[in-house]
C-alpha cells in the first residue's frame, strides 16, 4: 500500500512514528475526450485570453479575487513560508470524544495509519487504549498545505484517521430553500411509513452494494473491445404513483416476502 505521508501521532508525552495510507480509492471509469473525426485525445492548453499566448507553468502566479477582475497576487515564496509554519509532520491529539457526537456531515476522507520504524509498541498501546475506553481521538493535522481536523479511531486491526470539516465549512441548514419544520402528514401516513422502514431494516453488509453504472459501463467497454454485440435489457416497468398513501402501500407490498401457493387435492370418494 502506497505511503502518502510520514510523521507522528502525539497524545500527552507519547509520540508514535507513523505512515499514512489512503483508505479508499476512486474506482470511477475514466473516459477521455477524443476528436470525433480522428479519435485523437483532445489537448487542453493554458492560454491567457488577454495576450492570446500559451502560458508555461513557471509563468503563473496565484491570486485571490477580491472583486470582479481584481486580484491579490500571492507569490510562491510566500506560500512556501506559510506551508513551513504549519507542516510540522505531526498529528496532535488534542481531545478524546465519543464518535457518536460527530454528525456524518463533517466526515471527509479516510486514511489508514501504520507504525513506522520503532513505533509498533506505542501504536499497539494507542489502539488498545482507544478500544478499551471506547473513545475517539480528535486531532489536528496538515496535509498538502491544508490544516484539518481529524478523528483517530480503531478500524478492525488498524488505526484509522478520518479528516473532518471545520464548522465554517459546513453550510447552514437554514440556507436550504423550501425546508420547513411544519408538517401536515397524518398519523396514518406516518404509521405506514414506519411500517415500510421496519420491513426494509436489515444488518448493514457493505458487500451487498455495488456500483451498477460502473459495472454496466465496463461491460460495454469490454463488449466493444471484443467486437461483441451489445444487448440492452429491458428495465422493469415502474408505476407512476402520485398519492402518498398509495406509494407507501405499494412499497410495503413490494417488500413483503412472496408466499408459495398451496395446491389442494380433492378427496377421492371411496365407493
Amino acid at each position: 500500500m502506497h505511503t502518502i505521508w510520514k510523521g507522528s501521532i502525539s497524545f500527552g508525552l507519547v509520540n508514535i512514528p507513523i505512515k499514512l495510507h489512503a483508505a479508499t480509492e476512486d474506482r470511477d471509469v475514466k473516459l477521455r475526450n477524443l476528436h470525433r473525426d480522428c479519435h485523437t485525445p483532445i489537448k487542453y492548453e493554458k492560454v491567457c485570453p488577454s495576450c492570446q499566448v500559451e502560458i508555461k507553468q513557471e509563468e503563473m502566479v496565484k491570486g485571490y479575487e477580491i472583486s470582479k477582475g481584481k486580484f491579490v497576487v500571492i507569490g510562491q515564496d510566500e506560500l512556501a513560508a506559510l506551508r513551513e509554519e504549519i507542516e510540522d509532520k505531526s498529528v496532535e491529539i488534542v481531545d478524546f470524544i465519543k464518535i457518536e457526537e460527530i454528525d456524518p456531515i463533517y466526515f471527509d476522507k479516510s486514511y489508514f495509519l501504520s507504525p513506522n520504524e520503532g513505533g509498533k509498541k506505542a501504536y499497539s498501546l494507542l489502539r488498545s487504549a482507544l478500544r478499551e475506553s471506547n473513545k475517539t481521538g480528535l486531532a489536528k493535522i496538515s496535509i498538502r498545505s491544508k490544516e484539518q481536523l481529524a478523528v483517530i479511531r480503531v478500524f478492525k486491526e488498524a488505526i484509522l484517521m478520518e479528516t473532518i470539516h471545520f464548522p465554517d465549512e459546513v453550510r447552514k441548514v437554514e440556507d436550504v430553500p423550501n425546508v420547513t419544520s411544519e408538517s401536515s402528514i397524518s398519523k396514518k401516513e406516518l404509521d405506514t411509513a414506519l411500517l415500510l422502514i421496519d420491513q426494509l431494516t436489515t444488518v448493514f453488509d457493505p458487500e451487498k452494494y455495488h456500483d451498477e453504472y460502473r459495472s454496466k459501463l465496463l461491460d460495454l467497454i469490454h463488449s466493444k473491445e471484443s467486437g461483441a454485440t451489445v444487448v440492452t435489457s429491458k428495465e422493469t416497468a415502474t408505476t407512476n404513483v402520485t398519492d402518498l398513501m398509495a406509494a407507501l402501500q405499494a412499497s410495503i407490498d413490494s417488500t413483503k416476502p412472496k408466499r408459495k401457493k398451496r395446491t389442494t387435492k380433492k378427496a377421492t370418494k371411496v365407493q
